[in-house]
């Protein structure tokens, strides 16, 4: 198997997942984006290629009554997955999908590509785009930029990060036509610069977990901006650079 996350983390995430701000966040923009793409398609069945600790397949099941599929390649991240009721959780490693060819009208992969090693990249693309149905639909976030490593990044075993360039680079030659791509969690920059290119390594602390519990004002306060960037991203207007990369493609046929 490859691109394991570090299994410490498991933990963090399920007690951070349903309210820490970044989460909450990022599922803003995942609705706001997805939605339009959504209109008027059937999906029959979706899979959650990498699920984790499984939560975001949990509200697809449970409050948006999708017929999701969700995946990861961790026992840990499933084991918190069935605590919680998620059904038809699989086993799977995401450069070799145990799905036949057009298995899906709807693949979801977030945060996933960044913890291949360099190189396996484009065999989880070709994956993905082989489970998909004729003309479904991909979602793929990553994260972007080597700038923006962190000592979160060492922590969870993060192996690469994407620029724009590369990712479409990357989704073409696996027979993905884009529909959208853009950077987001772009507002908070500034903010992130200065945390992990200056202030920690000035600390010199070991690598560690980014999603331990924040005040409640601090939290409401991160998720703002988050908030904005989903009614702008959902309008239709792109993002020129940010922490992560956002993928929204269909299968060539």
């Amino acid at each position: 198997m490859t691109g394991l996350m570090n299994p410490d983390e498991f933990g963090n995430i399920a007690r951070s997942e349903r309210d820490f701000w970044w989460y909450r966040g990022m599922r803003a923009i995942l609705f706001a984006m997805l939605g339009p793409y959504l209109s008027g398609r059937k999906i029959s069945r979706a899979l959650d290629a990498g699920c984790g600790t499984g939560y975001f397949s949990y509200l697809l099941q449970t409050e948006r009554h999708c017929p999701v599929v969700p995946m990861d390649i961790s026992s840990v991240g499933l084991r918190y997955a069935r605590r919680m009721g998620v059904e038809r959780a699989v086993q799977g490693d995401i450069v070799n999908l145990p799905f036949a060819e057009c298995s899906f009208d709807l693949v979801i992969s977030q945060d996933v590509l960044s913890h291949l090693p360099a190189g396996e990249e484009l065999r989880a693309a070709r994956e993905l785009s082989r489970v998909l149905a004729p003309d479904g639909l991909l979602f793929l976030r990553t994260p972007a930029l080597d700038l923006l490593r962190s000592r979160h990044s060492d922590f969870i075993l993060e192996r690469q990060r994407f620029t724009r360039r590369r990712l479409l680079g990357l989704m073409s030659s696996a027979g993905l036509r884009v529909l959208r791509c853009t950077y987001a969690n772009s507002l908070l920059l500034p903010v992130t610069l200065v945390k992990f290119r200056i202030w920690e390594p000035l600390l010199h602390r070991p690598a560690a977990s980014g999603v331990d519990p924040l005040p409640a004002w601090l939290d409401r306060l991160l998720y703002h901006p988050l908030a904005m960037e989903a009614e702008w991203l959902a309008a239709g207007h792109n993002l020129p650079a940010g922490q992560s990369l956002i993928f929204i493609g269909e299968k060539m046929v």
